[in-house]
């Protein structure tokens, strides 16, 4: 039996892929079997890989349509692209993964499989390599399967470089799907641009035959793959903007959960290092202001809480922990947004702390507080925080205390109101240097 060191390659390929495809379902807590996914990937690869590379050459597949079928060599990465997208379509259904979720999952796994399998190329010498050159990494292929004596550009290197930095990318943009909401099908799209790319320019030094304009069958189909990359990436990018951020959110959360991460707004000059803060989201509070609120709610010991913006309810339940280790007072917190309303009232019921909490779906400029406010916690959308201030100002004990969320010198909207009510003597503030910023101020009026 003789076993090809291309065939043998191909099976390290996808092995490969299959150790790439396990750790990305595992770090996205999928319930999907990598092995399934390589091996029908594998069958219905190789079958369209051979196919493809049959059909290019019409003439010697009808001179010799058994030898052409069942040679060793001959597969096109286009045609194995066409089978494994089949495959995957049939996988998705099984799984119960939208088709761009399940694409998406592949991609980095494909890129990575695809840079090991070329090196299969270059040890075969099946006349994958390049033109004539002289520089010094320049290789001869005397015995290859198409043999040549004269040293020409190893483009199988070449593409295996290119696949592996191209694997490298879309593995951290998978990351970034991770730790907050991306468009579905965004990696996808990024592997057909940029894997296009690569083979389109790689070509202009290949020794394929050119068939119209200058172009070779697979510049052809690497533009048909970027068109189809950069056609799908607006798309899902398109979809994406107009989505509510808010709404966004809630889906990632609902596949998600909660993600714990390193804060990643930009740093400004009076919080330099935003890193070192913790986030779940982009719109709920840091962690650690979280931490804060708590701490306040249990060193005030306020009877009243008011909270504009509940969104994910992760900064009410923090308010309520510490209301609860009060033993009295109650949250009143409002949410515009029914859909994001009924998330965090979900979230609530299930919290153990709902008898703290008085949830309300309503605008914060339309919410009747009876009574006085001991602590208001102002972190709805930042052009209502002045509008909010000024109206329950009023009704705030001269002693309790006035949150203003997203208030640092990058966010300008908020802190810009704050100062605004300070000049006209209405609050006393204080800004603290936190990543997004936040304001500690105290109605003026009725001081000692």
């Amino acid at each position: 039996m003789t076993i090809g060191s291309f065939g043998l390659l191909m099976l390290l390929a996808f092995v490969a892929a299959y150790f790439v495809l396990r750790a990305d379902i595992r770090r996205r807590g999928l319930k999907a079997d990598a092995q399934n996914v390589v091996t029908i990937c594998a069958l219905l690869g190789i079958a369209g890989a051979k196919i493809y590379h049959a059909l290019e050459s019409p003439s010697d597949l009808f001179a010799n349509p058994i030898g052409e079928i069942f040679s060793r060599s001959g597969f096109a990465w286009f045609g194995g692209l066409i089978g494994v997208l089949l495959a995957l379509y049939l996988l998705g259904r099984r799984y119960k993964l939208a088709y761009l979720a399940m694409l998406d999952l592949c991609a980095p796994a494909a890129a990575f499989g695809y840079a090991v399998g070329r090196i299969g190329c270059l040890t075969s010498g099946d006349g994958d390599y390049g033109t004539p050159t002289s520089l010094p990494w320049g290789m001869s292929f005397p015995n290859g399967l198409v043999p040549t004596t004269q040293r020409v550009h190893p483009t199988p290197i070449y593409e295996a470089i290119a696949a592996t930095l191209i694997f490298w990318y879309l593995w951290r943009q998978g990351a970034k799907s991770l730790r907050g909401p991306r468009p579905i099908g965004e990696v996808a799209a990024l592997y057909l641009v940029w894997m296009g790319v690569e083979r389109f320019l790689v070509e202009f030094i290949r020794i394929n035959p050119r068939s119209f304009f200058g172009l070779s069958n697979a510049q052809a189909a690497s533009l048909a793959s970027i068109l189809a990359g950069i056609a799908i990436l607006a798309t899902v990018n398109r979809g994406f903007r107009h989505d509510k951020g808010e709404h966004r959110i809630l889906r990632h959360f609902e596949e998600r959960g909660d993600v714990l991460q390193p804060e990643y707004h930009r740093a400004t000059p009076e919080c330099p290092h935003p890193e070192r803060w913790s986030m779940y989201d982009s719109m709920t509070a840091e962690v650690e202001v979280l931490e804060f609120l708590r701490c306040l709610v249990r060193t005030l010991k306020p009877q009243t809480v008011v909270e504009t913006g509940t969104f994910m309810g992760i900064s009410t339940l923090w308010i309520a922990e510490g209301l609860k280790a009060n033993g009295f007072g109650k949250i009143i917190t409002c949410e515009y947004d029914h859909a994001v309303f009924a998330k965090a009232k979900q979230r609530f019921e299930k919290s153990g702390l709902a008898i703290w909490i008085d949830h309300r779906n309503e605008s914060s400029l339309e919410t009747r507080i009876p009574g006085t406010i001991d602590l208001l916690f102002s972190d709805s959308d930042p052009p209502l925080r002045e509008k909010e201030v000024r109206r329950f100002l009023p009704q705030m004990n001269p002693n309790g205390l006035i949150l203003m969320h997203d208030a640092s010198s990058h966010l300008k909207t908020v802190r810009e109101a704050a100062f605004n009510m300070e000049q006209e003597g209405l609050i006393s503030m204080v800004l603290m240097p936190t990543p997004r910023g936040l304001v500690i101020a105290q109605k003026r009026s009725g001081r000692k």
